[in-house]
């Protein structure tokens, strides 16, 4: 017993040590890999900052504007080696810029004038800070839940992939079957997510078509309550970077939403259940239906709440902007939170819906014969 332990703590401290040496690694590799991208890449060197001035809109919106000099060294390309001398100027409220520091790495637009190199700063370089919350984020999977964790973010990673062939595939068809394509994208999302996470089991099969039917039935609500009010109150043209029909967009959108949250919610359901049938297996099926919709109750709540809190995390930003520019609270709400807000309300309705729905199939399916 003592020599299993101590080989299970010798193989943890291995997989610590190899996480920690792969993570630092590729952190090393995303600050020296200037050479990979064709953009010109400086690194700053020295930073001089001059005194901040205070600038007021139409609006009496103030802020503070300050200007820096930074002196950097260019990093790939023809004049890598190079000393370079940039202007940057950024606002204390970084609405719509940043300040750098020593270190800092910056593409940029070189300027090549009568034997003069200058420079205008486009962005800063992040992937190194992606990176290290990658690796922090797959790491502690990994540690923690060991393959379980490692079979989460499989799924994560090949749902990823999935969705970007979806969406060379929407641009292809220049949008024309986005509905479709994104609808039969969400069921193979459910699909392989349920295999990857619970296996080829009954619960799997259960939490899948529970899944499916919520989702389903809260879009078709969803579409019905559109049909008999005429869509009014529905600003598509609120919709961000939309060059395509906003409205089958807006409807993809949610649809993808709302199946992450009732695939939340029926995993949840459906696992409690199946644990209370093995400690109690003399549940009979009205039983174990009474049992779901206690469990459903009280994830319900908490569940609409978190996509309220993430609705006013996306949109408070943007709505205080409105308001502050001078525009009227009904207009901050129609422009910028109401396709948030229908957005919130059908995913809502999938989260009810999933209660009954993963109740009433547990317990009809779940002691009975299912072949996968």
């Amino acid at each position: 017993m003592q020599k299993r332990l101590h080989k299970s703590r010798t193989t943890m401290l291995v997989a610590w040590a190899v996480v920690i040496a792969v993570g630092g690694l590729l952190v090393w590799v995303t600050q020296h890999n200037a050479q990979w991208y064709h953009e010109p890449i400086v690194r700053v060197t020295q930073v001089q900052t001059r005194s901040g001035t205070t600038v007021e809109d139409d609006f009496h919106n103030q802020d503070v504007q300050t200007k820096q000099i930074l002196t950097g060294k260019i990093l790939n390309g023809q004049y890598a080696g190079k000393t370079i001398v940039l202007n940057n100027v950024y606002s204390r409220s970084k609405a719509m810029d940043q300040r750098y520091r020593v270190g800092s790495q910056l593409f940029v637009t070189l300027h090549h004038h009568h034997g003069d190199l200058s420079g205008t700063v486009k962005d800063l370089k992040r992937d190194g800070p992606l990176v290290l919350m990658l690796w922090v984020v797959v790491g502690l999977l990994l540690l923690i839940m060991q393959f379980s964790g490692f079979m989460a973010f499989l799924s994560v990673a090949l749902n990823g992939v999935l969705f970007l062939l979806a969406i060379f595939l929407n641009g292809s068809t220049q949008g024309a079957r986005v509905l479709w394509i994104f609808g039969s994208l969400a069921i193979v999302f459910a699909a392989l997510t349920l295999w990857l996470v619970l296996g080829a089991t009954r619960q799997m099969l259960i939490t899948l078509m529970t899944t499916l039917s919520g989702t389903a039935l809260a879009l078709l609500i969803a579409l019905l309550v559109f049909h008999f009010t005429h869509e009014k109150g529905m600003y598509y043209e609120a919709m961000e970077y939309v060059t395509q029909l906003p409205r089958p967009l807006f409807l993809a959108e949610t649809l993808l939403g709302s199946l992450g949250a009732v695939m939340d919610e029926s995993t949840d359901i459906i696992s409690s259940l199946f644990a209370l049938k093995r400690e109690r297996p003399e549940l009979g099926a009205a039983q174990i239906f009474k049992s779901g919709r206690q469990i459903g109750s009280t994830i319900m709540g908490p569940l609409i709440n978190v996509l309220f809190f993430i609705f006013v995390a996306d949109t408070f930003p943007m709505g205080i902007l409105y308001l502050r520019n001078g525009n009227s609270w009904g207009y901050t709400f129609a422009m910028n939170m109401s396709m948030g807000v229908v957005q919130s309300l059908i995913s809502g309705i999938g989260i009810v819906l999933a209660v009954p729905l993963a109740s009433f199939l547990a317990s009809r399916l779940m002691t009975k014969k299912v072949t996968l």
